[in-house]
């Protein structure tokens, strides 16, 4: 029997389907740290996570059976993947699942924050009538700079596209698309935009700090969806008091839950709780291609 450990919460259909898979034993257990997980996870030969749950060396090593480890999501920076390597396990994820959610969640922000809606609902909901103050702009007409231009990144460049928006991007490597984007350097990106948003993985060091704020336009808005310390949290702090930044909408922090809450405060930042790839059609995409990947592993 193949034991399957499900350390986060799964789309219900897709666990009915795993649970289904004949020689495969399921067992459903979430919030787990880490000192409980290296309890828990001898005798399993897979472990399904989302973003909640961190599969550290420890795990790893206390893992004996482990042969595949699986990340319902985009992303791998909960999965200590040199560890699992020097094991020889699997790591996989879902990458492609998730892409219109996090796309449609990026462009929902983008729009709140440049009609003002987060302030606009707290206001409402005090019993105020602030119409004037929160004058916003169109996103028609204005340049959208993507930084991180992958699966995620193009789907938010058709969006921005469909709305009349000029779209700059910039990745590491060249892009190919049909799309009427143009692929710029990270500086050109950073002059010219009236927006930008990030779609990049977890880096060593933030892409946007007090030098990148400095080369933006006066007024930009952020919109961070990808990964806290991709934005370097007291440098946009700055940007935001001076009126560099005009606006930011972030559903990713360096801290998760945060613990310091001097950006979420900001009357000019709008904070989501890491909603991007919550959606329940997504959550189905990756549930079925975990399935699918651990059949394929593990069969």
């Amino acid at each position: 029997m193949t034991k399957i450990l499900i350390a986060d919460s799964m789309d219900t259909e897709a666990l009915d389907l795993l649970k289904a898979v004949p020689g495969f034993e399921v067992t459903v257990k979430t919030g787990m740290k880490e000192d409980e997980l290296v309890r828990t996870v001898p005798g399993y030969q897979a472990v399904v996570v989302r973003s909640a749950t961190k599969i550290t060396r420890p795990v790893i090593e206390a893992g004996r059976d482990l042969k595949v480890l699986v990340r319902a999501g985009i992303g791998l920076d909960n999965i200590d993947g040199a560890a699992a390597k020097e094991k020889g396990i699997v790591v996989a994820n879902t990458p492609a699942a998730t892409s219109i959610s996090v796309a449609e969640h990026t462009f929902g922000l983008m729009l709140g924050a440049v009609r003002h809606h987060g302030r606009a609902v707290l206001s409402m909901k005090q019993h105020k009538w602030e119409k004037k103050a929160l004058e916003g702009t169109e996103l028609y007409g204005k340049t959208l700079g993507i930084i991180g231009c992958g699966r995620i990144g193009l789907e938010v460049a058709k969006r921005a596209l469909a709305f009349g928006m000029k779209v700059l991007i910039y990745d590491v490597i060249p892009i190919t698309t049909d799309l009427d984007v143009k692929q710029v350097p990270l500086d050109d990106v950073l002059a010219a935009a009236d927006l930008i948003t990030l779609h990049v993985p977890k880096q060593p060091k933030p892409i946007l700090a007090e030098a990148e704020f400095a080369k933006m336009k006066d007024g930009v808005i952020i919109v961070n969806v990808a990964r806290g310390g991709v934005v370097d949290e007291k440098a946009l702090l700055a940007a935001l008091n001076s009126g560099k930044v005009r606006a930011a909408a972030l559903d990713v922090y360096d801290k998760e839950p945060p613990e310091d809450f001097f950006l979420i405060d900001h009357p000019h930042v709008t904070p989501i709780p890491h909603l991007g790839a919550q959606a329940v059609e997504g959550q189905k995409r990756a549930g079925l291609e975990v399935v699918r990947i651990l059949k394929e592993k593990l069969g």
